[in-house]
């Protein structure tokens, strides 16, 4: 090391030899190298490498699904955002996921993020978007394998290594054939497929305890059927006099009928605290930072970075704490909502996020609340801007919410905790196959099947 730098010499003779690609990258030569007889290269791995669509994307539910990255959810997917309405019913069907495969983001501006994988455990009707790549692998090892090593510390060094950085960092399957991979024994690579299956099924039953919670408030709204009509003829008394605004879909008939029937007194305004104080972080403490790609569909929160304070972007202003939740202000990620449980105490999240609690209403009730139709259509209604359309303090604020007894809201607390207590279950059987991977690269993959058995999970 010299003043902080590190520096290694290498003969040209050994840089032409070191990849099928030229690299003159310095962090390339440096980075930590995975030695030993059972190394190989990941091309040995590979059957099948396919690009997705890069067709443009709607949120209006137009034509097929496409997943996307926003959808990783834990080594897993769920259910697409968008939808394409531009490929053919072909393309489609050649794009559609399998079990067994392994989805891998080929490129974004934040690095973290590239060579992020996936595998998929049932058969979709999904396709995937063009800067994820899928690939599939032979029967000697097993998809649920290579993604535990991918996001394994040493599948990441590998990963960093061998992307080309710059505004957007690019891990093109090229580079994915060129990374270094142990080979174990089929055995070992079927114990880590077992810890992927558990978590699974523990990750389905946890969606399922969370719909129970969505089915019991919608039952306790009674929400009739809406109109899909979108004229609506309002007098200036009616309409710009009270509201302010001018906006046709402001108006439309669906969102009165929707507030007629909350018919209640209660808003954001006067049943919750929202908590929009800007927060300094520490230059020398890391933080949790929350973004939108950390929300998943059941209001959880999955793998945060973790960021010095000093390297914090200037958005990561709002301190969160247990028992709040968190709701994103822009339209299209309105149900990014987010219940923070004690894991994420002072964690840090966006400005693009309204951070609040109630006495009138338990956390997990709020959050289910705020992700149900009804309510995510009165957020939608109250939305304004041109270039970024979002809702406003003010217009969160005047958002009615329904009466809900208490005995409702415990039921819907029930279902929310166990569905949140299966998650964290499903993290803990990933994260210890992903550890039992580590400890085979480090000792020998004896002790890592020891371990596991030790585990006893």
């Amino acid at each position: 090391m010299i003043d902080g730098l590190e520096i290694k010499e290498c003969k040209f003779s050994e840089v032409l030899q070191s990849t099928n690609y030229f690299r003159l990258e310095a962090d390339f030569f440096t980075a930590e190298n995975l030695q030993g007889d059972n190394i190989v290269l990941a091309e040995k791995y590979l059957t099948r490498v396919q690009y997705g669509t890069s067709e443009f994307l709607n949120e209006e539910k137009k034509g097929y699904p496409i997943l996307r990255l926003n959808e990783f959810e834990s080594y897993f997917i769920k259910e697409p955002a968008k939808y394409c309405n531009i490929i053919s019913q072909q393309q489609y069907e050649d794009l559609k996921l399998h079990k067994g495969d392994v989805l891998i983001c080929r490129t974004n501006g934040n690095p973290d993020f590239v060579g992020r994988a996936a595998v998929i455990m049932e058969d979709f009707d999904y396709a995937f978007a063009s800067y994820l790549f899928r690939v599939n692998v032979s029967d000697e090892i097993t998809p649920e394998y290579f993604v535990a090593y991918l996001q394994s510390k040493y599948g990441r060094i590998e990963i960093d290594k061998n992307s080309m950085k710059g505004n957007q960092t690019n891990f093109s399957p090229a580079k994915l054939k060129d990374i270094k991979i142990p080979c174990f024994s089929h055995d070992f690579c079927l114990k880590i497929t077992d810890k992927f299956n558990r978590a699974y099924d523990f990750q389905q039953c946890s969606k399922a305890d969370y719909k129970l919670a969505e089915k019991i408030l919608e039952e306790s709204l009674c929400i009739k059927q809406i109109s899909n009509d979108i004229v609506s003829i309002k007098s200036l008394s009616e309409s710009f006099n009270i509201s302010g605004r001018l906006d046709a879909e402001y108006y439309q008939p669906k969102y009165e009928q929707i507030e007629n029937q909350i018919a209640s007194n209660s808003t954001v305004y006067n049943s919750c605290k929202i908590y929009d104080k800007n927060f300094n972080p520490n230059d020398d403490i890391i933080y949790q930072y929350i973004e939108l790609a950390n929300v998943d569909l059941m209001g959880g929160i999955a793998t945060p970075s973790s960021i010095i304070g000093k390297e914090l972007p200037s958005r990561a202003r709002r301190l969160v704490k247990t028992g709040q939740i968190i709701i994103s202000s822009i339209e299209g990620s309105l149900q990014s909502c987010a219940l923070i449980t004690e894991q994420f105490n002072n964690a840090i999240c966006s400005t693009g996020f309204f951070v609040l609690d109630s006495e009138k209403y338990n956390p997990e009730t709020l959050l289910v609340l705020f992700k149900s139709e009804p309510i995510q259509e009165l957020l939608k209604k109250r939305c304004s801007g041109t270039i970024l359309t979002a809702i406003s303090k003010d217009e969160l604020e005047k958002t009615p919410l329904p009466e809900l007894d208490k005995g409702i809201q415990d039921q819907i607390a029930e279902k929310v905790q166990e569905s949140f207590r299966l998650r964290k279950k499903s993290k803990e059987l990933l994260d210890i196959a992903v550890k039992a991977v580590e400890m085979a690269i480090e000792t020998d993959e004896e002790t890592a099947i020891a371990w596991l058995k030790e585990q006893g999970v």
